[in-house]
């Protein structure tokens, strides 16, 4: 079955792009045929697509936010590839009530960055309550995790992020920080995992934990490995 990751805040500029086109290019990268849904009308995962270099593992993309061309039917320009095993949606911050059923119907991992900043730790905090009553219809299986994102440890404004996501009960499940790796990445059309080892050790490490997590996902059950003859491999 495919694994369908949904990366989704009510809450602009937190990075869902970041983590989608990075998702997509390390399943690629690591031998799972995968697919990039934008339905983002500023076509941010779109435009890194067309940017990605040809020697690199592909990936189908989708121009979700956009009708079909050329007298396509909606409902072919939405088919994914029937070897795709991951299923990646970057969203908008806003999104319609259609838009939004459809695109949580079916999911199997939903994950919600957020910014260190008191703003977004409460409009994140508000969405979240939210998506939880929208996901006991359309995906009651589905695990959520947050993700800190543009992360600088040795901040206040990290530490009260921390200490608001503990007292909801909303660890997250990876740290990401702020690197111009990231800039680099999105500019190039490739992901972290792609560039050079050396320079994004860090990088890769602080990914490992929530992919981890996403690969203890089964897609029928919410649990276990969906793919158990693929080996976790290390970044």
């Amino acid at each position: 079955m495919i694994q369908k990751i949904v990366v989704i805040n009510s809450k602009g500029g937190c990075g869902k792009t970041t983590l989608s086109t990075n998702l997509a290019s390390y399943y690629a990268n690591h031998g799972y045929p995968a697919a990039l849904f934008d339905y983002d009308p500023q076509d941010s995962s779109t435009r890194w697509l067309r940017q990605r270099p040809a020697g690199l593992a592909a990936i189908h993309g989708v121009a979700a936010a956009h009708p079909p061309q050329g007298g396509v039917t909606r409902a072919f320009q939405m088919r994914v590839p029937p070897d795709t095993q991951r299923l990646v949606l970057d969203t908008p911050a806003s999104l319609k009530r259609m838009e939004f059923t459809e695109i949580l119907r079916d999911a199997t991992a939903i994950i919600v960055p957020v910014l260190p900043s008191t703003i977004d730790s409460h409009v994140t905090a508000k969405f979240i309550r939210d998506l939880s009553n929208e996901l006991r219809i359309q995906s009651p299986a589905a695990q959520v995790a947050i993700v800190a994102n543009r992360v600088r440890r040795n901040t206040r404004a990290f530490q009260e992020l921390m200490s608001f996501l503990e007292e909801m009960q909303m660890l997250p499940v990876a740290s990401l920080r702020d690197s111009q790796n990231y800039v680099h990445a999105a500019a190039d059309g490739v992901g972290i995992h792609e560039m050079k080892a050396k320079l994004t050790r860090v990088d890769r490490e602080q990914w490992q934990t929530l992919i981890d997590w996403l690969e203890s996902i089964r897609p029928d059950s919410g649990t276990d490995n969906p793919y158990p003859e693929k080996q976790r491999i290390s970044a």
